[in-house]
């Protein structure tokens, strides 16, 4: 058994086949949380969850990218939906349906920022603000953070060490060090197709068994070993290279990944 525990089929490359895809999913004995980036595909994330006994699950969040702070032009991840403000009740309201099991993604992204260094600080700040008030709700509503950082580590580090969250750093792409900051404060690790970009062989050699996961971030990130659009049963690939880099067997990975995913997101 295997859990991808960062997946978009709420999204709009799965708009024809979701249900298709997750029955091969199922019939594999891979079960997949979908994360929402704005209001629309966490609402999206949920129906598609609510549809199945087990094996679906959904995290509700505004993904960074997905604030309208008015400073810079950027396009949504999904729907072209931007929010000019974080509505909390309503996600409030849409993280308490029982298939919830995460709020995510959040966090921070300083990649697409303001041209103009004068507006870079408040732009900053309007990110850092949805950040904290998303880990406020997490935080009352008991539930796990999926966290996204982009071009925004010494940042992200401050705020969650005031917060102390759980949670997992969603696609890491850092240092072993960063790693270690991350994992003194708690955080699970989420490792996906960017593994097979980016030099992360030291990261995953070094991590603390029970403290890996594994994701796809589909439609994202297509290990090389396949072509075109990536789904959760692609998963495997990345278990794979996480084994042989340890020395240790697909087995091994897929156990402990799977115990670490059912810890921390209590499924």
């Amino acid at each position: 058994m295997l859990i991808d525990t960062h997946s978009h089929l709420n999204f709009n490359g799965f708009k024809d086949d979701a249900h298709q895809v997750i029955g091969r999913c199922l019939a594999e004995d891979i079960w997949l949380i979908n994360i929402g980036t704005n209001l629309v595909t966490s609402q999206k994330a949920v129906e598609l969850a609510t549809k199945y006994n087990q094996g679906v699950y959904a995290a509700v969040g505004l993904h960074p990218i997905s604030l309208d702070t008015g400073l810079v032009k950027i396009k949504a991840e999904e729907d072209d939906f931007l929010e000019k403000e974080f509505a909390y009740e309503k996600y409030k309201e849409l993280a308490q349906d029982s298939k919830v099991v995460a709020l995510g993604e959040i966090g921070l992204d300083y990649w697409y920022k303001p041209k103009a260094k004068s507006k870079r600080p408040e732009f900053k700040k309007r990110q850092k603000d949805l950040f904290v008030q998303q880990l406020n709700l997490a935080e009352e509503l008991s539930l796990p953070v999926i966290i996204h950082c982009r071009l925004a580590f010494d940042d992200l580090l401050e705020v969650v060490s005031s917060k102390t969250p759980k949670g997992v750093i969603h696609c890491f792409s850092g240092t072993w060090q960063q790693a270690q900051e991350f994992l003194d404060l708690g955080f699970y690790i989420g490792f996906n197709g960017i593994i097979f970009k980016l030099e992360l062989d030291e990261v995953i050699k070094k991590m603390p068994a029970n403290r890996i996961l594994v994701e796809t971030d589909c439609p994202y990130l297509t290990p090389p070993q396949e072509e075109g659009r990536n789904e959760p049963l692609f998963i495997k690939h990345v278990v794979q290279k996480i084994a042989n880099v340890r020395g240790e067997s697909f087995a091994e990975i897929s156990e402990v990944s799977t115990q670490n995913a059912r810890s921390l997101f209590e499924i």
